[in-house]
């Protein structure tokens, strides 16, 4: 039965609404699983398997920024990834601790901290994706070139329809966890990438990152 096109009443409630299709809670059942098995082995299994510390998922989001982009300010940290200056320098404080990124001053302005990942920090995101790869390929690379294709275009289909619904105004986006890719639709709707990136000195800036 499709679902009805019910309106919210004075206090929220829909009202008049059909109940959705089968195919409405397999989607909402199979995405949620998704979701959660993603979660688990990239944030929690893989990243502790590869990781001697241990790193929030927050924190983790931090290295992974700084290790794609050359000499970031702590300014530009924080709103990059929306958070408060304090939240920022609690979490730089931890990965220097952990001898993952260095501070230094900037040749420009001596008022300016920069962050760059130190050399411990560039090889755990780096062993945190060969670990990925590894585990994850396999799965994908069954499913077939045109089958992953066929996925991935109903997967942004559907994530496009949502994010065409968000009524948050939105400056940065870190939904993609890193993956850029030049043109990205999502980016249009969301804001700029805060994870792609940045052309270091030397280098040609990269289509697609995977950090």
């Amino acid at each position: 039965m499709p679902a009805g096109n019910g309106r919210a009443d004075s206090a929220g409630r829909f009202e008049d609404l059909d109940l959705p299709e089968e195919n409405f809670y397999r989607f909402l059942r199979y995405g949620h699983v998704l979701s959660s098995l993603l979660r688990e082995f990239l944030e929690e299994s893989f990243l502790h398997q590869v990781c001697p510390h241990r790193l929030t998922r927050s924190q983790f989001c931090f290295l992974k920024l700084i290790s794609a982009n050359a000499d970031l300010q702590m300014g530009e940290l924080a709103r990059s990834l929306g958070v408060s200056a304090a939240a920022s320098s609690k979490n730089v404080d931890k990965l220097e601790r952990l001898g993952l990124v260095n501070r230094g001053s900037s040749a420009e302005d001596r008022r300016a901290t920069l962050i760059t990942a130190s050399a411990e920090g560039e090889r755990l995101v780096h062993d945190y994706e060969l670990l990925k790869q590894a585990r994850l390929e396999p799965v994908i690379g069954a499913l077939g070139r045109e089958k992953t294709d066929q996925l991935c275009d109903l997967l942004e289909e559907v994530c496009l329809g949502l994010l065409a619904r968000d009524t948050v105004p939105q400056t940065t986006c870190l939904r993609c966890a890193g993956y850029y890719r030049a043109g990205c639709s999502v980016e249009k709707l969301q804001g700029e990438c805060a994870l792609r990136p940045r052309r270091r000195d030397g280098e040609h800036q990269v289509d697609e990152m995977e950090a």
